[in-house]
């Protein structure tokens, strides 16, 4: 395992995201099984940075990853978890919590102080070794801001105190919005953003890792696979790459990627199979960056993928949708669309009733504030409907 050395501590390169675990069923309840071995294998084979956040897996994933980790020393591993503010109003002074279908019972926290113990308690830890702002965004920044509240300096008081070690923020914002919030701050000490080949242009994020770099902080990497587009980027593009490296995977193509960056501490995957983890491990156990010619290879890769929506499959929108429409998957569905692959489009098409259909939208606009994509989701559904009744381009207009 490579290790990146972060303040006195050492980091494994890869870390484990503990947002896509098995599941006993789709959108069910972790198979924590199955999910423990996995951990266990990972930690044994030197991966030491877990994270976690509120509302993974309906809000049982800080529980899970808590349980699986307890049974080692607690200095041998690294938990990351995140303040909730991207679900986050103001009610009556106090700060109230909503995710979908999960309500909280309608409690309304006080303080930030009873959502950070309740996250402690749920961990079954003293303490955060990393610690985060989820999702600075621009519908965050002023709640992240605001003095009223506090959140920032409440989590500084946590930090002075050792319930956390090290304090950061996440990010799906724009450059210069992470720019604007650095330049405000000087007490974080890392930023988790999403980075790969693909989102180096399409999302800025060449330009968030270089104001990031700017302002001397390490970059920690969400979606390294674009939630797994880039394992199987297309027929076209899996050819480009098994032309030049015939035994490398799209996968292993995307990590050396982030290896050829110099200011990448950790990279997070959210391996579900074990069969993802032992290859992920295998890449991560040497250093092998991406030359700038491979780079060129990688851009030939993304010109094949043709126009796409940028959904990671994070599926915060879906459990607002009073259709219960799986929008990851319709998303997935209309950006193959654009890879061509004709009989998967059909084939995935096919195994949907009308119920499940892009048609079945009502354009209530529920969904939309929760991407952290900024996809226009009911637009998309009304061009994705509109594709299937009679072919118009659904990326247009």
């Amino acid at each position: 395992m490579l290790y990146t050395r972060f303040k006195d501590l050492n980091l494994s390169r890869l870390g484990y995201g503990i947002m896509r675990m098995p599941e006993t069923k789709p959108r069910g309840p972790i198979n924590e099984t199955e999910a423990t071995a996995l951990i266990e294998y990972a930690y044994e084979h030197g991966v030491n940075y877990f994270d976690t956040a509120f509302f993974y897996h309906a809000c049982t994933s800080e529980q899970f990853i808590g349980k699986a980790l307890a049974k080692f020393p607690r200095d041998t591993w690294y938990l990351a978890d995140k303040f909730p503010g991207n679900f986050m109003s103001i009610v009556d002074g106090g700060l109230k919590l909503e995710f979908g279908g999960f309500r909280m019972d309608d409690t309304v926290f006080g303080s930030p102080a009873e959502i950070f113990d309740l996250q402690l308690e749920r961990c079954g830890v003293d303490y955060f070794d990393f610690y985060l702002l989820h999702n600075l965004s621009e519908g965050t920044y002023d709640l992240y801001t605001d003095d009223g509240i506090g959140i920032v300096d409440y989590l500084l008081e946590q930090k002075k105190a050792g319930r956390i070690r090290h304090l950061g923020l996440s990010s799906h914002a724009r450059p210069e919005t992470i720019d604007k919030f650095l330049g405000r701050y000087d007490c974080f000490e890392y930023v988790q953003i999403q980075l790969n080949y693909l989102d180096w242009s399409l999302q800025d994020a060449g330009r968030k890792y270089e104001i990031i770099t700017k302002h001397g902080l390490p970059v920690i990497v969400m979606e390294p696979l674009r939630g797994g587009k880039l394992a199987a980027p297309g027929e076209k593009g899996v050819a480009i790459l098994k032309s030049e490296r015939p035994d490398d995977t799209p996968a292993k193509w995307a990590f050396r990627f982030l290896q050829s960056l110099p200011n990448v501490s950790v990279v997070l995957s959210g391996m579900n199979t074990m069969e993802h983890l032992k290859e992920n491990l295998n890449t991560f156990s040497r250093t092998e960056p991406a030359t700038e010619s491979e780079k060129v290879i990688l851009q030939q890769v993304v010109d094949t993928m043709g126009r796409f929506l940028p959904c990671t499959a994070c599926r915060y929108c879906c459990d607002t949708c009073p259709q219960k429409l799986d929008i990851p998957y319709l998303i997935n569905i209309l950006n193959e669309t654009e890879i061509g692959v004709s009989w998967l489009v059909e084939d995935m098409l096919g195994s949907l009733s009308d119920e499940e259909k892009p048609q079945a939208c009502i354009n209530c606009g529920a969904c939309s504030p929760l991407c952290p994509q900024n996809i226009d989701i009911p637009g998309t559904m009304a061009r994705f409907s509109t594709f299937l009744e009679n072919k118009k381009d659904p990326f247009s207009g």
